[in-house]
């Protein structure tokens, strides 16, 4: 599992991606699974997910940031990156931040893809 914290802070929410392999949709499951019973990420307000499986089957889960999934995919599929999941996780700050948290997704994917370029 490869975690990157606070690739974004804005307004008070803060972001991290994680992510891991996963061959199949309960690979998925459990990684978001564990990912929830550490304390920290279970406390978030959102841990929004994204995979492609092996055979090329997309899974997503807005897990209430509506559309945030589907930007995670996007990036997936762009990358060609198969048989993993990548969770967005977003701390909530108090303040709506629109369409600019689009632009933290994308932020925190494009870190978590370039961590695991090294």
């Amino acid at each position: 599992m490869l975690k990157i914290m606070d690739t974004v802070r804005d307004r008070g929410s803060r972001y991290a991606a994680s992510g891991g392999a996963a061959a199949d949709a309960a690979g998925v499951k459990a990684f978001v699974a564990g990912l929830k019973r550490e304390k920290k990420f279970a406390k978030a307000t959102h841990n929004s997910w994204a995979a492609v499986l092996a055979d090329g089957t997309a899974l997503k889960d807005d897990d209430g940031e509506s559309g945030a999934s589907a930007v995670i995919l996007k990036m997936l599929e762009r990358a060609a990156l198969r048989g993993h999941v990548v969770v967005v996780t977003r701390w909530y700050g108090g303040v709506n931040l629109g369409g600019d948290r689009f632009a933290h997704i994308v932020t925190s994917v494009r870190a978590y893809l370039a961590a695991l370029q090294t």
